[in-house]
């Protein structure tokens, strides 16, 4: 990364559609459009994996599937496989600029299994073919969703023994009953796929990179654990016997409990990585750039025995460090990596991080402390940088702003020279943008200068996140232009 390049974080569901979500269809098109306009030269998405209980894409149900609720409807009525009456009458939701999940989960699998029943012979070829080509993951998955809707959305360590533990002629007997399910949860991967790939080439073709996200850890109840439970240290019915999460930082008070099952790091050395490997092929294909979530975890992880409520009480575990590293990097390809390198971070997690000639992480809006001077000032911010003025777990800007004490406060807005006629939200934009950073990056929410009602993820909560929405039209031309004047004036 040897250009100065602004970003903004902007998850495809929180786009504007009439169906109750962001998808992957014009809206997502028109967005792109306003960035380019816009001089932004990346596009920052969160994971986009299928979500389950909580809705956070961080704990997703597979680390190599696509969420069908981003699956543009419109499209698929293009393609013949829905008519308007599918859908567009159905309720969505009464509130544009939230998700409203329960309904999608009422809803959206109805209608796609309508699209899955005007499939013609033609179109099946393109599946089986795109169904051999991932079988590796695919076969796993789609086996996996179709069980866990026949035990009405249960976590798979619930399930019956046989089938938890993945009993040969329990298997069998799955996919000869539960032919046709699984075959839907296919054609939902094929038409994630189509879509997403003919958005990521429109992306690029205009200038843009697409920037993913990587959760270190795989959702407990995911067909990643279901389908390879000796890479992972678990209890004798496939729930973590050590949970991930993180002690007590400046996100929370009491650490971060995420209940993600850690790794047998021996037992995927053993393997040669490869599950790593393939997680780190699959992303290749799907971003030009990927943000590597908690990248300490690699050299040192935060393990949380059984039966408690909060990370307090957890221990640091030895993470398997380079050798990770050098068994993932012949497959990543044109990828780059940016490692989040928030938290408690050790000298051994810097001496990787230099190794491995990797860029971090840092959050303007964790600067301001008039007790000491933050690595994380603008002036102290070196190139090899990716500076944030919040990531999706921070409040917006101007929620921010508002709950500072009143020597962090007036120290942010002397340093920053905010004033309102500028916009407060501006301001610290304009501080991130003319830092030495290599990447500066904002959110969505912060260009529309929103408050705290727009934010995207409060950590330690489990109600209220990840629903946050944009309207039709609320990113206008004056605030396109805007952005554009900034990079100019800060040559990204």
């Amino acid at each position: 990364m040897n250009t100065r390049q602004a970003a903004i974080i902007a998850h495809l569901t929180s786009l504007p559609s009439s169906y109750g979500i962001g998808s992957l269809g014009k809206d997502a098109y028109v967005f792109a459009d306003s960035l380019k306009r816009a001089g932004i030269g990346i596009w920052q998405l969160l994971p986009i994996g299928p979500t389950g209980y909580g809705d956070s894409p961080y704990q997703s149900l597979s680390s190599f599937a696509g969420n069908h609720y981003l699956i543009d409807l419109d499209l698929l009525c293009e393609m013949g496989l829905l008519v308007p009456e599918d859908y567009r009458d159905i309720l969505w939701g009464d509130n544009p600029a939230q998700v409203d999940f329960g309904l999608l989960y009422e809803h959206r699998e109805k209608v796609l299994k309508i699209a899955f029943g005007n499939v013609t012979p033609d179109l099946w070829d393109e599946i089986d073919a795109f169904r051999q080509r991932n079988a590796d993951w695919l076969e796993d998955y789609a086996l996996f969703m179709a069980i866990k809707n026949q035990e009405k959305g249960a976590p798979f360590f619930s399930w019956e023994e046989d089938l938890r533990n993945r009993d040969p002629k329990a298997i069998q007997l799955c996919r000869s009953i539960l032919h046709d399910e699984i075959g839907f949860w296919v054609f939902t991967q094929y038409l994630f796929d189509c879509q997403y790939s003919q958005l990521k080439k429109y992306v690029n073709s205009i200038g843009l990179s697409l920037m993913g996200d990587l959760p270190i850890y795989v959702s407990a109840d995911s067909a990643d654990v279901w389908a390879n439970r000796s890479l992972f240290i678990l209890q004798e019915d496939g729930s973590p016997r050590l949970k991930a999460g993180v002690p007590p930082d400046a996100f929370s008070t009491v650490g971060q409990l995420w209940g993600n099952p850690v790794y047998d790091w021996e037992a995927m050395e053993k393997d040669t990585f490869d599950f790593w490997s393939s997680r780190m092929r699959a992303a290749a294909v799907r971003f030009d750039i990927l943000r590597v979530d908690h990248f300490r975890g690699f050299c040192g992880y935060w393990a949380v025995p059984p039966g408690e409520e909060t990370a307090q009480n957890g221990r640091w575990l030895s993470g398997p460090g380079k050798k990770l590293f050098d068994a993932i990097q012949p497959h990543l390809g044109d990828l780059s990596l940016v490692v989040e390198d928030l938290g408690v971070i050790t000298d051994d997690v810097r001496s990787l991080m230099n190794e491995l000639e990797l860029p971090g992480m840092a959050v303007l809006q964790f600067a301001f402390n008039p007790d000491e001077e933050s690595a994380y000032l603008p002036h102290r911010i070196h190139a090899h940088t990716v500076l944030y003025t919040g990531t999706h777990d921070n409040d917006t800007i101007i929620g921010w702003l508002q709950k500072l004490s009143p020597e962090s406060d007036a120290y942010c807005k002397s340093y920053l020279a905010l004033g309102e006629e500028e916009g407060l939200n501006w301001g610290v934009i304009r501080g991130a943008w003319s830092s030495a950073a290599d990447i500066a990056v904002t959110t969505l929410q912060d260009v529309l200068g929103l408050g705290t009602d727009a934010r995207m993820n409060t950590p330690g909560t489990a109600e209220g996140n990840w629903c946050w929405r944009m309207l039709k039209g609320q990113l206008d031309e004056q605030m396109i232009r805007r952005v554009a004047n900034l990079c100019t004036a800060c040559q990204r």
